[in-house]
């Protein structure tokens, strides 16, 4: 009977480096077999008896060191190359191996690997989408270590890179991702070479523990992200994978992720200009193949490495056709999610399906999305299905090209989208990035026995908050403004934002406290200074606050007008 020993930190360790330090094999051992003994003494697999090196009827770190030892460079170099398969690679997304090359289809598709050598270098390979006009050939990034070493267009059929070279070994993580969308073709990778001293030079990188996988359209594939302004035209150069939400809600969690995503594309109509159903741009038919282009409509196998989180974002384009006549066109709708959900539901038997809508708009459409849910959730008795609105793009914040979401939007759509996915998977969420005031109720009081009296307005559309000062009372908090509902965290760190249009010189108290105002957390004052002034403070938090709320008081004066715009109350540590 073989025992398990509780490993120490220093076993961990060891295990640390054998996994990542020393990724080479001799002929006794595979490094399938050196990652199996890794995960299994560090309790994510299973320990069998042939782990047992040492002979004394334990699996532990001693076994560990045993392999260890076999597992050391021989001093002597060679060049070898290698094919760009699992063996060698971890594939990220939906790729396509044709029998000679890895083609990355999709935003963000890539391969991952560590080497380890003197020199290593990489072919990458262009197919037909080369010949197309130079805005519309696809982008890719190498990256060595975290470091972007090359952000290109693929314009040539062959292309070399060197991934770096030397006089002595490094080890090195790289990876090779597409950048672009695939609309607008592929980035192949046909063969890895090295000169090493290792036996293994080449090493799939890790999997993750959690898989997500992003369905979507342009904004998903980060569409224009790094375009200047609205009026920028599209072109792949300012298409970036990794500054979509998608990514970034994976980067912040730690997962690794698949997206199918293509510009213009819905679930009963694409883009249209003239209001007709636009039935060649649909994101259903294609949703089980590798891509939508004829040489990569290859099944894809949801089996493989099954997906623990769907997220949909659909519906943005399938309001150009539906708002043209809505009445008529939104059980359509309804009826064409409801049965895409059943598509997905299918090849996605246990993982949580996140469904989304709003950032560029369309907000008529977001009932119609939840309707569809709640008749596929009754339907099926499927309670692994959530649905929100995502907050619409602001333009304080920006945008990219054709008016699609800046960096900025698809930063802050990241951090609510992780959230989300923690609730929906029951772990907790650090809520960092997170507007806690993003859902707070908005109201005006005012001491009616000072005889004080004012109209507020508040306008959903740019989250204005209007105060008419009729009679100021006589002391600031004759009249306040409440922002209240907010839960904050006890050690959290805020930072709380907003601009105001008053009175120069008005001096406007702020305070930050418990809805029962037995504790104060903030107070500030904010002099006016014209129009839009900005604001900012950090504040720490001692405890915890479920019913915190915002009070800025706009009494004391008669006759003049504050407006609040874009209140922000974001956890920043």
């Amino acid at each position: 009977m073989f025992k398990k020993l509780i490993l120490s930190v220093s076993a961990v360790t060891v295990v640390s480096a054998v996994l990542y330090t020393t990724a080479s094999a001799v002929s006794d051992y595979s490094v399938s077999d050196l990652r199996n003994f890794g995960n299994a003494l560090l309790g994510k697999g299973e320990i069998t008896a042939e782990m047992d090196l040492t002979g004394d009827n334990r699996v532990d770190s001693f076994d560990l060191v045993a392999i260890r030892k076999t597992f050391t460079s021989t001093g002597e170099f060679s060049e070898s190359s290698f094919s760009v398969t699992e063996d060698n690679v971890k594939y990220t997304g939906r790729n396509y191996y044709d029998g000679k090359t890895a083609w990355l289809v999709q935003s963000g598709s890539a391969v991952e690997f560590t080497v380890s050598a003197k020199s290593a270098e990489v072919t990458v390979n262009g197919d037909y989408s080369i010949n197309n006009a130079e805005k519309y050939r696809p982008r890719y990034a190498v990256i060595v270590d975290g470091e972007i070493i090359l952000d290109d267009i693929m314009s040539e059929k062959t292309k070399t890179i060197k991934l770096f070279e030397g006089e002595t070994s490094r080890t090195a993580e790289v990876k090779i991702i597409h950048l672009s969308e695939a609309n607008n073709g592929t980035i192949g990778i046909s063969e890895i070479r090295t000169v090493s001293d290792f036996p293994a030079p080449v090493v799939p990188a890790e999997k993750k523990d959690l898989i997500i996988e992003f369905i979507g359209d342009s904004i998903t594939c980060a569409y224009g992200v790094e375009g200047k302004s609205a009026s920028d035209q599209y072109t792949t150069a300012t298409e970036n994978f990794m500054k979509s939400y998608a990514y970034l809600t994976a980067e912040k969690l730690g997962a690794d992720y698949s997206a199918v995503s293509y510009s213009g594309h819905g679930i009963i109509s694409g883009y249209s200009n003239d209001g007709n159903r636009n039935t060649d741009s649909l994101v259903p038919p294609y949703y089980k193949n590798c891509g939508n282009l004829s040489n990569y409509a290859k099944p894809w196998d949801f089996t493989a490495d099954p997906n623990d989180v769907i997220v949909i974002n659909l519906g943005t384009n399938d309001y150009s056709y539906v708002s043209k006549d809505f009445d008529a066109r939104s059980q359509e709708f309804i009826d064409g999610y409801a049965e895409f959900l059943e598509t997905v539901r299918e090849c996605n038997p246990d993982a949580h399906i996140i469904c989304t809508f709003g950032i560029m708009g369309g907000q008529e459409m977001y009932p119609l999305i939840e309707q569809a849910v709640e008749d596929f959730r009754e339907k099926n008795s499927d309670e692994k299905i959530t649905v929100f609105q995502s907050p619409m793009q602001n333009m304080a914040d920006g945008y990219g090209a054709d008016y699609h979401p800046s960096e900025i939007t698809q930063q802050k759509n990241a951090y609510i989208l992780a959230d989300r996915i923690c609730n929906a998977l029951g772990i907790e969420s650090d809520q960092l990035g997170l507007d806690v005031a993003e859902n707070a109720e908005y109201s005006l009081v005012f001491d009616k026995s000072t005889n004080a009296n004012a109209s507020p307005y508040f306008s959903e559309y740019d989250k204005s908050y209007w105060i008419n000062m009729v009679n100021g009372g006589s002391s600031d908090d004759s009249i306040e403004a409440f922002i209240s509902g907010i839960n904050l965290k006890k050690n959290g760190k805020y930072r709380l934002t907003f601009n105001i249009t008053t009175t120069d010189g008005e001096e406007l108290p702020i305070i930050i406290r418990n809805s029962d105002k037995s504790e104060i957390y903030f107070s500030d004052t904010f002099t006016g200074a014209g129009e839009k002034a900005p604001y900012s403070a950090d504040i720490t938090m001692d405890e915890n606050c479920g019913n915190a709320e915002i009070v800025l008081q706009v009494g004391g004066t008669d006759y003049y007008n504050v407006t609040l715009y874009n209140l922000r109350l974001e956890k920043i540590g």
